[in-house]
């Protein structure tokens, strides 16, 4: 799975530190915690129709994540609001967009790791782009990579950090092995998540997805487990083995930028039919009915 350029991001105008620039004319200081050190969180979003999915809760776990990090002060709700709205405003965007929303501690004095360094900041980056979800809707294959999940008295999963790499070393993997991205387990072998989506069974009926012991509490995730509930599904969460995985009668992943994906294969096995399950079609349908009719309106009226 390897995602394309979309002309439509040719002149892209992108925000750093409320500044709004070409995509070819934007800069974040070598000073930058990012830069130094991914000291940074993010959260990404999607723009449905003038308004962003879930926008509260993505807010909400992005300064629980900053707080973590003992961040010395962090924007408002209202405050990183109004740097999207510019934003989307300046790319003339409404719907069918992503956004990768940054927020660093900040620039230092002189290069180093001690966050007593920085002496300006935080810096919100806000990056939107036309992107439509980035899966195939006929389904994905996976491979398990042999790179682990942090244990959460490593780097704990809870904070939603711009440490990356782990994540990118399973996706090369990935990529070597011919797949589309990487099944990650946790430090005892059970199931985490993916390179980058939460990953959901369906077995006998039953809709399981593994803990967050070693992954974040994803915010499509807790909506596809609320659809569970209101369409009648069970919904369990616990641990998953590999066997499960192999075993299951459908698979699929969930995650901001693809929304929900099936799962056809993993490791070279093929998952239940091969082909996407009616219990991952019903979901996909209703979360896209949820995603298309809630949400924070970003997009003033007269602009849609």
């Amino acid at each position: 799975m390897l995602q394309s350029f979309d002309e439509r991001n040719r002149d892209l105008i992108v925000n750093v530190g409320g500044r709004l620039t070409h995509r070819d004319e934007a800069a974040v200081s070598p000073f930058d915690s990012s830069v130094q050190g991914g000291d940074a969180v993010w959260e990404g979003l999607r723009l449905y129709d003038g308004r962003i999915f879930r926008l509260t809760e993505h807010l909400a776990r992005l300064r629980r994540s900053a707080t973590a990090l003992a961040f010395s002060s962090i924007p408002s709700d209202a405050a990183i609001t109004e740097q999207i709205r510019l934003t989307v405003a300046a790319n003339g965007m409404h719907t069918d967009v992503h956004i990768r929303l940054t927020l660093t501690r900040g620039v230092k004095v002189t290069s180093g790791m001690d966050p007593r360094l920085n002496t300006a900041g935080p810096t919100l980056i806000v990056l939107a782009e036309f992107k439509s979800p980035v899966y195939s809707s006929a389904g994905i294959s996976l491979m398990t990579s042999s790179v682990r999940r942090h244990r959460p008295d490593s780097l704990d999963p809870a904070i939603h950090h711009n440490n990356l790499l782990t994540s990118i070393m399973a996706k090369l993997e990935a990529n070597a092995a011919g797949a589309d991205d990487a099944l990650m387990l946790d430090d005892l072998g059970f199931v985490a998540e993916t390179n980058a989506t939460h990953v959901f069974l369906v077995q006998a009926g039953v809709v399981c997805t593994p803990t967050t012991r070693a992954c974040p509490a994803g915010i499509t995730r807790s909506a596809v487990l609320e659809l569970c509930l209101s369409l009648g599904l069970s919904g369990q969460i616990g641990d998953l083995r590999l066997t499960d995985v192999y075993a299951a009668d459908e698979a699929f992943v969930t995650g901001t930028m693809g929304g929900l994906a099936p799962v056809v294969a993993v490791d070279g096995r093929r998952i239940g039919s091969g082909r996407p399950g009616p219990v991952t079609a019903r979901l996909t349908s209703a979360y896209a009915e949820l995603a298309a009719t809630t949400g924070v309106p970003v997009v003033l009226r007269e602009r849609l």
